[in-house]
């Protein structure tokens, strides 16, 4: 087990080794896992190409990490407990014996298809057990997984599986999700007409027996594939640096990016920061309610706490379904300790009022967590007071896909609290702050643009199959420098505070969705001829999606024009990118060199019609006068 931070004095006395001679503190970590053979060399790195690599010759297999070396001491110990989707539905445990179990199974099952070391293979499934069986079991062979959100269309997952070349689908026939049952494997036949040629094979879980079309060359039911394995499966023997998986993020262009995670290194990083950000004990019921199909999901329901022999639950359902109190209802029915959510889900929950949190019993919990956004004042209060009843300490966690853990926490009982701010750098990660061009900012009570000056364990090592992407998108705005993309604000004592994208990313509950992405959708909707999106403050999601559209001449009628818009970005992307707001406008403001303003466009979205800046150097100044008249009242 890796080493756990108790007072003040540990986090101070391991972030300065952590400084100074980061080699050495990583190495001690590390020796706390099962390896196959040692590291040559901690760690050789550079920004420029960049080239990192943490425990380069070191052999090991993660799912040993997760499972095997638990068995003796913690075999009969609730490893996966899984709550349904349905209240009055049977919940599922697996113990750390039988998890072990499951995943050999399964790892069988995927060798007998011809899934071997290196291969990928693509996920569409809802949050049930077998996603995190299914992931765990590629680990165990070797092949690299790659989870796509089951809210994405059917064209966003056919791009993931042309980026990757996936040899195989593993999907469900619906996905039960509130009142509603999603046609999950109907996605999956739609994506695979748009060009997947890679695919041999499309494994179905039986989750609902809803009728689904079937073709017998290609799709599988998973119980025929797992009949008749053997319940043991040699790990592959895996590099430090083989990659583990890839998890695909927008970028500010149209195409997604498959963020490459490696496994030595990740490892190490999910299980040192899990066991320190939530301060888990042997005995504790660990809760974090984000899908699987998300990096939080990742590091934080499966490898991070499997990792640190925990019980970690997984919830199939929706916070409201079938009222407002469920999350508080599963929290007393199980005695959650620590319950790690967004702010997009805290706000939704504050909306319904009080009494939805109070008739529950929440004095089991002891840590309060949230991911995926900076949160609001309000929801930070609303959350201390109400659910942690002002006596559970919120650890605001900041970090991304690309990170692979978190980089910036509060630690529990530890570190202070600052509502709203993400607060200090956890060992091993030295945060800097930097003007637009380039130079250090050294002093506190300051914002500028957040960077990372030195390689961390956890942090991505690639993009699938484009390393320029990953050189340009991370590695080329400042030398020698890992730029996070997000503005921040230090106070006087050292603490950050995230303030927001400052590229053409949105973060829409917490989902980080590239503007480009939605403008193409929108443009292919009949009768548009441009858009552009940006973000505007949204009272739920923290960032709303406001679209600008010009169009083809006259609009007879509006609302159905605005419908198609939306179906069109479903269809294309997936419903968690449609546009809340809809303006048509005559045109954009663009610079002389065709750049379009978007500056000018926030402010307008956001209400602020009194100061657009500057539009002198516009080549259509009047434009921005005829779209703050046409702006609808926020």
């Amino acid at each position: 087990m890796v080493t756990q931070m108790k007072t003040l004095e540990d986090y101070k006395n391991a972030y300065k080794k952590s400084v100074e001679n980061p080699e050495e503190f990583w190495a001690e970590q590390a020796g706390n896992f099962t390896w196959k053979q040692k590291w040559d060399k901690v760690l050789d790195w550079n920004f420029k190409e960049p080239n990192i690599k943490w425990f380069e010759g070191g052999k090991l297999n993660i799912t040993e990490n997760c499972l095997d070396r638990h068995l003796e001491e913690r075999g009969d110990k609730t490893a996966i407990l899984w709550v349904p989707n349905e209240p009055d539905a049977d919940d599922r445990k697996f113990t750390y014996k039988e998890l072990y179990t499951e995943v050999n199974k399964f790892a069988n099952g995927l060798k007998k298809k011809g899934i071997k070391k290196g291969d990928r293979v693509i996920f569409y499934m809802p949050m049930i057990p077998e996603l995190a069986i299914g992931m765990l079991a590629c680990a165990r062979i070797g092949a690299i997984h790659s989870i796509v959100f089951a809210g994405f269309s059917a064209q966003s997952l056919a791009d993931r599986i042309i980026d990757a070349q996936a040899k195989m689908v593993i999907c469900s026939d619906y996905n039960k999700r509130g009142a509603k049952n999603i046609p999950v494997k109907k996605v999956v036949d739609d994506a695979l007409k748009m060009g997947c040629d890679s695919i041999d094979t499309v494994v179905v879980h039986k989750n609902t027996g809803g009728d689904i079309e079937w073709n017998d060359n290609i799709d599988l039911y998973l119980h025929d594939m797992l009949d008749g394995v053997e319940d043991f499966c040699e790990p592959e023997v895996m590099d430090a640096e083989d990659p583990l998986f890839i998890l695909y993020t927008s970028g500010s262009t149209g195409k997604p990016k498959g963020v490459v995670h490696t496994t030595g290194g990740y490892m190490i990083y999910t299980a040192y920061t899990f066991k320190n950000v939530f301060q888990y004990q042997e005995k504790d019921i660990y809760w974090c309610t984000a899908d699987i199909g998300w990096i939080t999901g990742h590091s934080y329901i499966v490898y991070g706490p499997l990792l640190e022999g925990a019980t970690t639950m997984m919830f199939e359902g929706v916070p409201t379904y079938p009222d407002a109190g469920r999350f508080w209802e599963i929290v007393e029915k199980y005695k959650v300790n620590q319950f790690y959510t967004a702010p997009t889900a805290i706000r939704a929950l504050m909306a319904q009022g009080n009494e939805y949190v109070d008739k529950y019993d929440l004095s089991s919990l002891k840590v309060l967590g949230t991911v995926g956004e900076p949160i609001n004042d309000e929801a930070w209060y609303w959350y201390y007071d109400v659910v942690g009843k002002r006596s559970k300490p919120i650890v605001d966690t900041w970090w991304q896909t690309e990170t692979g853990g978190i980089l910036i926490s509060p630690l529990p009982c530890i570190t202070d609290m600052r509502p709203t701010y993400a607060s200090y750098p956890l060992p091993g990660v030295q945060p800097i702050l930097v003007d637009p061009e380039g130079n250090l900012i050294e002093e506190n009570g300051v914002e500028g643009l957040l960077c990372i000056k030195y390689p961390w364990p956890g942090m991505l090592r690639t993009t699938w199959g484009d390393h320029e992407r990953c050189r340009q998108t991370y590695f080329s705005a400042f030398p020698d420098l890992y730029f996070t993309g997000d503005g921040a604000r230090r106070d006087e004592d050292g603490r950050y505070r995230i303030i927001g994208r400052v590229d053409d990313v949105l973060n829409v509950s917490g989902h980080r969705i590239g503007t480009a992405e939605v403008e193409n959708a929108i443009n292919t909707a009949p009768g548009v001829v441009e858009s552009a999106v940006v973000g505007y403050p949204h009272d739920i999601k923290g960032q709303g999606i406001y679209a600008f559209v010009i169009t083809k001449g006259q609009v007879d009628d509006e609302n159905a024009f605005k419908k198609q818009i939306i179906d069109m970005v479903r269809v294309e992307i997936g419903p968690i990118a449609k546009p809340d707001i809809i303006q048509l406008v005559p045109g954009l403001p663009k610079t002389r060199s065709g750049k379009i303003m978007r500056r000018i466009l926030r402010k307008i979205a956001s209400g602020d019609m009194s100061n657009v800046g500057d539009i002198s150097t516009l080549l259509n100044p009047e434009v921005v006068e005829e779209i703050k008249k046409s702006a609808p009242t926020l």
